[in-house]
């Protein structure tokens, strides 16, 4: 199975010899190292770079445990970059597992991968490339501990349209399959329902609650768990930890403080299996300090974690369009218009919601935009476009995505209407 991730390579063709060291970062398993390895190694190769100035080393494979130790790692390196007069390239795969090492004169000073890959990056023959799967070990540290000298690359899941080309057919077929069993690339190796759903599922209890638990030292491993179960089950709603640990008492008769479930919820967004979206209010211009909504990284984790018997559809699509929008590099926040509405003859405040305030600070361009699987009668189609209504003063281009094969169109209001396989399979769909 050879799948073409065509844009993260051209984004990391794009970083070659820039003088920075590449930090590639993403859930495990969603294609890092096939990326890195196979895709851009090859790219190398055909660049006329010879095979013995790429140095590969993965550290999450059991017969390399030894260099996760920072000084052997160093070593190992030196030596397979002996001749000062070559420049190589290195590949390192997640990182995250080389730990510290006290320095003996000094024990209260450590040594970390920080030291090996800057002092590696100082002798100036050297293009560096590192992946991760862990938000707070890499990215949220890159800026400081590579001394301005990191350049981050985040890989996600397939997206729909990477999935689309590969599998082809119908398009209703393929998104159908894809909200239930996602895009993480092994997935498309399994030949039956029954073997997609027991990978999904070992993804989480195999590999990435015990990276957490481990990684993080968690006392109570099954609050973790059911915390995953209460995002999945919430995909899109307004939550956050005092919501969640109110939650764990009156439905599992389970007592957590928030703090606790403040602690997990973060280290859950570390790994990267969930992102949040702020709530920002439109008119005032700022920000709320909670609740937010969170969305799982790729909908066929979010299903395998409910043992596949909570598929809503219209979760699952508002969850596919917010990845798909990050992906596109985009920022994403909830949106909230104050507004007023008259109730038994009297004006009453109102919040009205737009599912997503869109920031494509690289196009120069904002929209707001509306999820919406089936605007079927007045009722509905009113509630979607009545936050819009509110902004008359505001030009941000407004858009409701819905579940159709229609082709885009422009209504009364000058609201866009896209339907779901134009908008994921084309990426100027938001620009008329």
């Amino acid at each position: 199975m050879y799948i073409q991730r065509r844009i993260y390579l051209d984004r990391l063709i794009a970083k070659k010899d820039n003088g920075f060291i590449k930090v590639i970062t993403g859930v495990r398993r969603c294609g890092k190292s096939f990326l890195l390895f196979t895709l851009y190694k090859e790219y190398l190769l055909r660049s006329g770079i010879s095979d013995d100035r790429i140095v590969m080393l993965a550290l999450d494979n059991a017969l390399n445990a030894k260099y996760r130790d920072p000084l052997a790692l160093s070593q190992y390196l030196e030596s397979r970059m002996a001749d000062a007069g070559k420049r190589y390239y290195v590949f390192l795969d997640e990182i995250q597992f080389v730990g510290k090492k006290k320095v003996q004169r000094n024990p209260d000073i450590y040594i970390t991968f920080y030291d090996v890959l800057n002092g590696l990056q100082e002798k100036g023959n050297a293009d560096i490339y590192v992946t991760g799967s862990n938000s707070k070990m890499l990215s949220k540290d890159v800026a400081t501990e590579f001394r301005g000298r990191g350049d981050e690359l985040h890989i996600a899941p397939l997206s729909f349209k990477e999935y689309f080309d590969f599998v082809g057919g119908s398009k209703e077929e393929a998104l159908a399959d894809y909200m239930l069993y996602g895009g993480m690339p092994l997935v498309l190796s399994k030949q039956t329902d029954t073997e997609k759903r027991e990978y999904l599922s070992g993804l989480f209890s195999e590999t990435y609650f015990k990276d957490i638990v481990e990684r993080n030292d968690i006392a109570y491993p099954e609050v973790l768990g059911m915390l995953a179960d209460e995002l999945c089950s919430s995909v899109g709603s307004l939550t956050n930890s005092s919501k969640i640990a109110a939650t764990f008492q009156s439905v599992r008769k389970m007592k957590i403080d928030s703090e606790t479930i403040g602690a997990y919820l973060g280290y859950l967004l570390d790994s990267y299996l969930f992102s949040v979206a702020r709530r920002y209010d439109v008119k005032g211009r700022k920000y709320f300090s909670y609740p937010n909504k969170y969305y799982c990284i790729d909908p066929g984790l979010c299903n395998a974690r409910l043992n596949f018997r909570q598929i809503e559809e219209t979760h699952l699509m508002e969850n596919i369009i917010y990845n798909e929008l990050i992906g596109r590099g985009c920022s994403v926040d909830v949106g909230v218009v104050n507004g007023t509405e008259m109730t038994s003859g009297k004006q009453t405040r109102v919040m009205y919601e737009v599912d997503f305030v869109v920031n494509a600070d690289h196009a120069g361009e904002k929209y707001y935009i509306q999820s919406a699987l089936q605007m079927d009668d007045e009722a509905k189609r009113e509630q979607e476009i009545r936050p819009f209504l509110k902004l008359r003063n505001d030009f941000t281009k407004r858009i409701i995505i819905t579940k159709t094969m229609m082709k885009p169109w422009t209504d009364e209001y000058g609201i866009r209407h896209i339907g779901i396989y134009d908008f994921l399979l084309n990426a100027d769909s938001l620009n008329f």
